[in-house]
């Protein structure tokens, strides 16, 4: 597939599966073997992980602030905004405004993700949300 194709996919990935909860989509997004960072694998694993996010921010809202690659591997760098109106990480919910940012880098095959190395500031976040001390 062409960059620009993958590029479209991993928008694709964050404005349906993401920003919308569209779950179902991550069939054809997805290799079957997929692996995610740090090791978790399949797709089910994968949208567990979206599910829970979800959960604990309903209005999550992804922003794609750069996405650039060649070949197969694609970076992406987001931020997310979102109120935290439900249980995340054991934390009840706060109501609390939070803002994540994170890296990611995908590897294709056969036109779907493959793999994912993923960096978040989940110290950050969880401090936005009281579960750890600032």
């Amino acid at each position: 597939m062409s960059i620009d194709a993958n590029k479209q996919l991993v928008r694709t990935l964050y404005e349906q599966c993401f920003n919308h909860g569209s779950l179902e989509l991550l069939n054809e997004l997805l290799t079957e073997d997929f692996v995610a960072s740090p090791g978790n694998r399949g797709r089910a694993e994968f949208a567990a992980g979206v599910a829970a996010i979800r959960a604990g921010f309903p209005d999550v809202r992804f922003e794609l602030e750069e996405v650039f690659g060649e070949d197969e591997r694609l970076a992406v760098r987001w931020t997310f905004q979102a109120t935290h109106a439900g249980a995340f990480n054991g934390t009840p919910a706060t109501g609390r405004r939070v803002t994540q940012t994170g890296n990611v880098l995908y590897h294709f095959r056969g036109g779907r993700i493959a793999r994912a190395w993923v960096q978040v500031d989940r110290l950050g976040l969880l401090q936005q949300i009281g579960a750890l001390p600032t």
